[in-house]
């Protein structure tokens, strides 16, 4: 078949499937395929495929018809400007994250210490020593998977080795004060998680999706065992559900932060809520 026959027939079976976005996602996978640029499919889409190329894109097309992630089919996904290596065994960065990166950029200074908590693949830790100076970072998850994911990333995207990334329980692989603090940690009640669509509630890691029973579990723990490891002034960013802002927002006004914010995403919902740390005030 030649290009354009083999992208009508991925729209068509992605479409029966009802994957989102199915159109895009079939033109995708054909130019990761076929190793073939948008620009080429256009101009060149009376091409005949080889046949090794051939079956390799229906062999994706049938994955992605079984809902399996599109960046799970492609290993990689982009965030901030960045390629980042994405599988099962992190969640896979998504647009909503960068607002996080981008608030944390406002206001962070050279040299800063950066301390981000649930971790994955690295890309908002990542992303903020990529685009600072001379700032230096340490990165913890539960997950020794995910942190082979988050070093690799590390290691292809820095030059240098400002950075850490530690095993544990949130705090208790860290030593040390920080400057700034972030975390995208397990938000989702327990109970949602079974109404999520299937590329992520069946295949994108629950441990990093399960915020137990109310959502908020884990900013609980992260605002009750934060001092000891904040530098006065320090600044604290958490992503959030698109209704937790308020819930959030209380839980770091009761801990003692100050001017904490809520910032919305770009389709308007509630995503970051960041606070600064003042242990005078009684955090």
């Amino acid at each position: 078949m030649t290009y354009q026959e083999l992208l009508k027939t991925g729209q068509r079976k992605l479409e029966e499937a009802g994957v989102p976005d199915g159109n895009l996602d079939a033109r995708l996978l054909l130019e990761f395929a076929c190793h073939v640029t948008r620009s080429t499919l256009l101009a060149h889409g009376d091409r005949v495929a080889g046949p090794s190329e051939e079956e390799a894109y229906l062999a994706l097309l049938q994955k992605r018809s079984e809902r399996i992630p599109l960046q799970h089919l492609t290993g990689e996904q982009d965030f901030m400007g960045l390629t980042f290596e994405v599988n099962e065994d992190v969640l896979i960065p998504r647009q909503d994250t960068e607002i996080l990166v981008e608030e944390v950029m406002k206001d962070l200074h050279g040299g800063s210490s950066i301390l981000d908590l649930c971790t994955g693949s690295g890309c908002i830790l990542i992303s903020l020593l990529k685009y600072s100076n001379h700032c230096h970072g340490v990165g913890v998850d539960l997950s020794e998977k995910a942190l082979e994911v988050a070093n690799r990333n590390a290691k292809a995207l820095i030059p240098q080795e400002d950075y850490a990334f530690l095993k544990g329980d949130l705090f208790r692989p860290v030593e040390g004060k920080f400057d700034v603090l972030t975390s995208n940690p397990p938000y989702i009640p327990s109970e949602s998680i079974k109404e999520l669509m299937p590329e992520v509630r069946d295949h994108e890691p629950k441990m990093a999706l399960d915020g137990l029973e109310d959502g908020l579990h884990f900013y609980r723990r992260i605002l009750e065992e934060c001092p000891p490891y904040l530098n006065g002034g320090a600044q604290l960013f958490f992503e959030i559900g698109h209704d937790q802002g308020k819930a959030v927002s209380d839980l770091m006004a009761e801990a003692g932060c100050r001017e904490v914010r809520i910032v919305k995403d770009y389709a308007g919902l509630d995503r970051v809520v960041c606070g600064t740390f003042s242990p005078k005030d009684g955090l």
